[in-house]
């Protein structure tokens, strides 16, 4: 797989995913579980929805 998450993206993701997170706990909602997509995207510095759009934040070598 080819890296096409860039540095801010993911700074984003981990942030966003974390706030989900706990406001899942907060409200004791399952649907919290859904910020593990972005932490998950973020480490991997993979995001499978930009493959088809040929997005990539990335910069270019």
């Amino acid at each position: 797989m080819k890296t096409n998450v860039g540095s801010l993206d993911r700074t984003a993701r981990v942030i966003i995913g974390l706030l989900i997170l706990a406001a899942g706990y907060y409200f004791k909602n399952w649907f919290g579980l859904i910020g593990i997509i972005p932490l998950g995207t973020a480490l991997m510095g993979w995001c499978p929805a930009y493959l088809p759009f040929g997005i990539s934040t990335c910069k270019k070598k």
